[in-house]
């Protein structure tokens, strides 16, 4: 480690650590990695292994706790899931920051994944879109939490856990949630670790003292640390705002996806394992979900993807005239996104002309 990098504390791609992030910037973990490590779950040759592994995995019971007053299941073969990332600092995660006593969604995607399975689309909620947040129970109490009129999105969540998220997006989207996902920071951090790290390049500079995260322009690979403090950055990206950072993760997701197919996960049985073990403790599901057999058949239709069928949009929104820091979401736009995963169509590029935020700069900074 250079001098500078020792001063300074910052990420240079080196498999340096990064010190620990203030509380005020918290980190945003790119969720939708969980689906590349759910598909190395999906080889074959686990075996003996399913019992180890099913000891491993979280699960709660989402239609459970949610009941009957849900959008309509529409059996047509293809699939909605909910993705999130949490900022718990609870546990493990508390080295990148202080435990305040909840956790909020700062990560959020839909991922719709078409009847063939032979692509998808992905849509990402910014987290500080103000929307209207149902009713929930609180994950907690036991307790009813009331609607809220301007809610920020990622405070369904922190007030009632991965059902009131899901009950949340469902009241946005029209649209019911099949399955959900939810990752953590040092889950993450240990995926991307067992991959053998993921190879991006830098067409610019990224410097960005938020994120600790310092790399020339060039091609780098990246361990676990300097993985999250890249899908964290956003001064470096587009406008310097959250709309930016996304696109980032965005570009991030599809490297991962590539890095996942290479490693030869498929063909080593111990790397495999390794792979599974990683993934099944980095996540929760919904119950439908909650055991090896149940991922792995889940996880076995999602082979054939590669990143070129992977299409990722942010929601359209624009900037809320009362507060620059918050965002509303383009109601016109919004229901033609929603309006193409419903009926299982690609999302019309007009959908998203108009949206606030960055047009596409992360693109030209990382791939």
């Amino acid at each position: 480690m250079s001098e500078q990098s020792r001063s300074t504390g910052r990420i240079r791609g080196t498999g340096s650590r990064r010190r620990k992030p203030s509380r005020r910037h918290r980190a945003k973990v790119v969720a939708a990695w969980t689906v590349a490590g759910v598909v190395v779950v999906g080889g074959a040759g686990l075996g003996y292994a399913y019992l180890a592994l099913d000891g491993n995995l979280s699960s709660i019971d989402i239609d459970a706790k949610l009941g009957a007053d849900r959008p309509d299941d529409v059996d047509d073969g293809s699939q909605d899931i909910l993705v999130l990332g949490s900022d718990s600092r609870s546990g493990d995660n508390g080295k990148y920051g202080e435990d305040e006593g909840a956790a909020r969604s700062d990560t959020a995607m839909v991922l719709h994944i078409d009847k063939g399975h032979k692509s998808a689309s992905v849509v990402s909620i910014p987290r500080d879109t103000l929307i209207e947040r149902p009713a929930c129970e609180s994950d907690t109490t036991g307790d009813e939490v009331p609607a809220a009129h301007r809610a920020m999105f990622n405070t369904a969540y922190e007030v009632g856990g991965p059902a009131c998220a899901v009950k949340t997006v469902e009241s946005m989207s029209g649209i019911r949630m099949d399955h959900y996902l939810e990752v953590d920071f040092t889950g993450f951090t240990k995926l991307i670790d067992e991959l053998g790290g993921v190879e991006i390049t830098t067409k610019t500079a990224i410097d960005d003292s938020k994120s600790h995260l310092d790399l020339e322009p060039g091609t780098h690979t990246l361990n676990g640390e300097e993985s999250l403090g890249l899908v964290r950055t956003r001064k470096s990206v587009g406008d310097g705002s959250d709309l930016g950072r996304i696109q980032l993760q965005q570009a991030f997701i599809k490297a991962l996806m590539d890095q996942t197919k290479s490693v030869g996960a498929f063909t080593s049985p111990t790397k495999l394992y390794g792979l599974a073990d990683a993934a099944t403790k980095a996540v929760t599901t919904d119950s439908g979900l909650g055991s090896v057999k149940k991922l792995t058949g889940f996880a076995g239709g999602l082979k054939g993807l590669s990143a070129e069928n992977v299409h990722m949009v942010t929601l359209p929104v624009e900037y809320d005239p009362a507060d620059p820091n918050r965002v509303l979401p383009q109601e016109k736009a919004g229901r033609q996104v929603w309006a193409a995963l419903g009926h299982d169509r690609p999302i019309p590029a007009s959908a998203t002309e108009e949206s606030a935020g960055d047009k596409g700069d992360a693109a030209e900074i990382v791939e």
